[in-house]
């Protein structure tokens, strides 16, 4: 997910039981963290011979069906714990290959007593990799070099032999984006039934949807098109992170990066990835020209397909504003959650967000004409 996620770190040590996290510095979007962390420092020392003397339950990304802590072992070296409940392991395989290459900026997982890469802990993976960096490049700090190791960091990860075993872990991409259209018309459904005088976020939102609609079905239709279009002309698959926004980039000392969070990870055109660096970048942290060239110097001349791109930028747009858009239409959830939430749709939705640069991508491709309603689109997202 493209969320603008600044988080608190609650300190847990010693404390068994349930662990509440808060998301956001301002304490927005708090989130239930289920397992005692006593219960999983026991586990990490069984299967993994790590002897943590201190864990702290961290609301870094997105990923629901995820829980992430800091544990910090006895000689001082820290380490990331994570227990996750939904998708594959793929990201666990992928970035210990990558690790195992000696591709620089990616951390292998810590193996298991017996070798493996994960345990499963009551139906959830169990992993542990070393903690890199607690400097974001969300925070500012990217300098000119920092671009440039991004760049070739990501030109590493798309050049890796992609052999047999690897090929059956990852998903490959197929251009149908088969959950994106139901989440979308689902919401859109959820959202002109359910709003309720007394909920101003549903309220909100439900002004947000309906300035934004015609748009995001446009974008939904063109995908449609560019999908069947692009599977006519399928390109090289490469080893691509899925996710590779700056909010997944750790800065390290020398000038170097880390790209974290690999969960995301498939076999698609190049272009899955370098979407997010030549115009799908999260609307609070747009990539510059310059900053663009930077990256280049790095990854090295790459021919790229404004059809593909525009295909991503459309299909990313679309999962996020149905996915944190369904989060405020959720009255379960608490309302520093869904208040969070809503100022995400709101990001999406401005000038700099996925949604207008989806829009954008189609009519440089001559896909949209001008008369698509994105007046109204803009101007509410630069008063958000």
């Amino acid at each position: 997910m493209l969320a603008d996620q600044r988080p608190t770190i609650h300190r847990i040590s010693g404390e068994p039981g349930w662990h509440r996290v808060l998301v956001n510095d301002d304490g927005a979007g708090d989130r239930l963290a289920a397992t005692s962390g006593e219960r999983v420092r026991a586990w990490v020392r069984e299967d993994f011979g790590v002897d943590l003397i201190s864990m702290d339950v961290t609301g870094h990304g997105a990923d629901e069906a995820a829980e992430l802590w800091r544990g910090v072992c006895v000689d001082g070296a820290p380490y990331a714990v994570k227990l996750s409940g939904g998708g594959t392991p793929a990201g666990i395989v992928v970035s210990a290959l990558l690790a195992e290459r000696g591709v620089a900026g990616v951390a292998g997982p810590v193996p298991t007593r017996d070798g493996r890469l994960w345990n499963e802990r009551e139906g959830r993976r169990l992993s542990v990799v070393p903690w890199v960096s607690d400097d974001r490049a969300l925070g500012g700090g990217m300098s000119a070099q920092h671009w440039s190791s991004y760049g070739a960091l990501l030109a590493e990860v798309h050049a890796t032999a992609v052999t047999d075993a690897l090929a059956k872990q990852l998903p490959r991409e197929d251009h149908t984006h088969e959950r994106v259209a139901p989440a979308a018309r689902a919401l859109d459904s959820r959202i002109r039934i359910s709003v309720g005088p007394a909920d101003y976020l549903a309220r909100a939102v439900a002004e947000e949807w309906s300035t934004a609609a015609d748009v995001v079905f446009t974008l939904l239709e063109q995908a449609d098109g560019l999908g069947r279009e692009l599977r006519t002309r399928m390109a090289p698959s490469v080893v691509c992170h899925g996710d590779p926004h700056l909010g997944n980039v750790l800065l390290g000392g020398d000038d170097r990066v880390w790209l974290v969070d690999w969960d995301d990870a498939v076999l698609a055109p190049r272009e899955r990835d370098l979407m997010f660096v030549t115009g799908g970048g999260l609307a609070f942290a747009p990539v510059s020209t310059q900053e663009k060239s930077w990256f280049f110097d790095g990854y090295g001349a790459a021919d790229l397909d404004p059809a593909r791109l525009a295909y991503y930028l459309c299909t990313r747009a679309l999962d996020d504003i149905a996915d944190f858009a369904t989060h405020v239409a959720d009255v379960r959830r608490s309302e520093p959650e869904r208040a969070d939430a809503l100022s995400i749709v709101r990001g999406l939705l401005s000038p700099t967000g996925l949604v207008s640069l989806a829009l954008l991508s189609l009519r440089d491709l001559g896909l949209v004409r001008d008369e698509i309603p994105t007046s109204a689109l803009l101007q509410r997202g630069e008063r958000s």
